[in-house]
Parts: C-alpha cells; sequence; structure tokens
C-alpha cells in the first residue's frame, strides 16, 4: 500500500476537523475511505460461519487468532448487487464504538486501494438529498483529483438498530 498526502487549495464547507488519514478501498465502481485509526488489519478473505437469523448483509462469523469477530458484507448493507469472492476481496477488521464499548467487526470489499493522508480543505460535508435519503453514515466526501472518495464514519455504518442487536449477543 502507497500513502499519499493529498494538499488542496481551500474550498467552502471543507472539514478541517475530518483531516487525517484514510484506508481506501472498492465496492464495484464506488470509491470509499475509514479512518485509519478504526482499521485493525486487513485479512485476505477467509471462510465465514454462517449464523442462523442475522440480518441479510451479516456473512457470519470468523476466527481471527482464537478472537470471534461478525463479518458484515458491506455491498450488501449498501443495498449493492452482491459479487462472487476473487482473489483481490478481503476482509477489513474495523474496531467500532457502540454505547461506549468497542468491537471488532470485519467487513468484506472487493479490494482495498491505499492509504491517503487527505488535507481537511479537501473534505466536504455529504450532499443533501433530502429527508428520504439519510447520510448521517459519511463522514465527508473526499477529493482526490478529479475523483470523490466517500468516508465512511463506520461506527454509524454498522450502527444501525438491526445491528445493534448483534452487538448484544457479543456478535457485533
Amino acid at each position: 500500500m502507497t500513502e499519499t498526502k493529498i494538499h488542496g487549495s481551500g474550498a467552502t464547507g471543507a472539514l478541517p476537523e475530518k483531516e487525517g488519514k484514510y484506508l481506501t478501498f472498492a465496492l464495484a465502481s464506488e470509491e470509499y475511505g475509514l479512518e485509519i485509526l478504526k482499521v485493525r488489519e486487513i485479512i485476505g478473505y477467509i471462510d465465514v460461519t454462517a449464523v442462523p437469523q442475522t440480518p441479510h448483509y451479516v456473512k457470519g462469523v470468523i476466527n481471527l487468532r482464537g478472537q470471534v469477530i461478525p463479518v458484515v458484507d458491506l455491498r450488501a448493507k449498501f443495498g449493492m448487487e452482491t459479487t462472487e469472492v476473487t482473489d483481490e476481496t478481503c476482509i477489513i477488521v474495523v474496531e467500532i464504538t457502540q454505547d461506549s464499548r468497542k468491537f471488532n467487526t470485519g467487513i468484506v470489499v472487493d479490494h482495498v486501494q491505499e492509504v491517503l493522508d487527505i488535507d481537511g480543505q479537501n473534505i466536504e460535508e455529504a450532499p443533501q438529498f433530502g429527508a428520504a435519503v439519510d447520510t448521517d453514515f459519511i463522514l465527508g466526501m473526499g477529493k482526490i483529483g478529479d475523483s470523490v472518495k466517500i468516508l465512511l464514519d463506520i461506527d454509524k455504518v454498522l450502527g444501525g438498530a438491526e445491528t445493534a442487536g448483534l452487538a448484544g449477543l457479543g456478535m457485533l
């Protein structure tokens, strides 16, 4: 993985408090970023044990060095079409916080890209699509050259009401 520093020329709507390092990854043709401090490790895709009666986007659990960790298919969570596992498919183990408790959770992504150091002036608030569209899980929109990376608040992505029950079961 390479690390790239992205500088900008000051923009309106900039979020200097969001400045920092982000691990970027892809789902289909979309590019996303996670705060690097939330990332515990990146592993190649391994077999996941299914758990009955979990939401459709929960693939199941893995045993990672003796710790049972729930795994969420981020494509399914975002309502995208799921796809076959490839050599580039991996699981990013992230640490999320819910009700002041910390949990490790794996998220399945198509492939990891790089670590970017993004200046605050290159991060803008998520666009508003109206009351019908919830964008609270987006930290901001990172502008990198001509592209945009959707910077995720992973606590909010994985912290919905339906995943809160998994946390109570020690699964999330």
